[in-house]
């Protein structure tokens, strides 16, 4: 007999909730662990460290599209890691075209931003010519920055003479290659 009261009384609470959401007085219990939810929240202009973090988990997973959408907001709104995830995106064409000049935008925000990843990589575009005009000097001045900040590959970059292959796989060379 108990257990015929309690199961129907959690028929009678569901059967509340729902109307609940059909009266659209919300959703009373949001999936809030899921890539679904982020992507909502982004839909309706949210970001947190938590949304904004999701978005290396939909591009891990192929979804870039997704990542773009969630990354874009993010760094509009001030992220700096999603700036230099957006600078991977354009940079390798990841959920819309290659653009080199958007990815080394990205990483010049994220660099005025004081972001030693952002540092890193506007160094590496400078001395590569990626995207901006190729200038060394620039580049090894955002290097050594990103190096104070204590990243490790800057200081790698750096025991390599800034010769921007030592932290570049050998694969990638022809895509680095200064246009022109």
């Amino acid at each position: 007999m108990r257990m015929i009261l309690v199961c129907g009384g959690l028929v009678l609470a569901m059967a509340g909730a729902l109307r609940a959401e059909e009266a659209g007085q919300g959703d009373l219990n949001p999936p809030e662990m899921s890539l679904e939810r982020v992507l909502r929240d982004v839909e309706r202009g949210e970001t947190s460290m938590t949304n904004c973090a999701s978005g290396y988990y939909m591009t891990k997973s192929g979804d870039h599209r997704a990542a773009r959408e969630v990354f874009g907001l993010c760094a509009q709104r001030g992220w700096t890691g999603a700036m230099t995830w957006m600078s991977q995106l354009d940079d390798n064409g990841l959920g819309g075209p290659e653009d080199p000049a958007a990815a080394a935008d990205w990483n010049r925000q994220a660099a005025e931003a004081g972001d030693p990843i952002g540092l890193f990589n506007r160094g590496l575009d400078l001395l590569r010519g990626r995207g901006i005009a190729r200038d060394p000097e620039a580049g090894r001045h955002f290097v050594d920055q990103a190096a104070a900040a204590g990243l490790g590959d800057a200081k790698r970059l750096q025991r390599a003479g800034y010769d921007w292959r030592a932290v570049t796989p050998d694969a990638d060379e022809g895509h680095y290659m200064p246009q022109g």
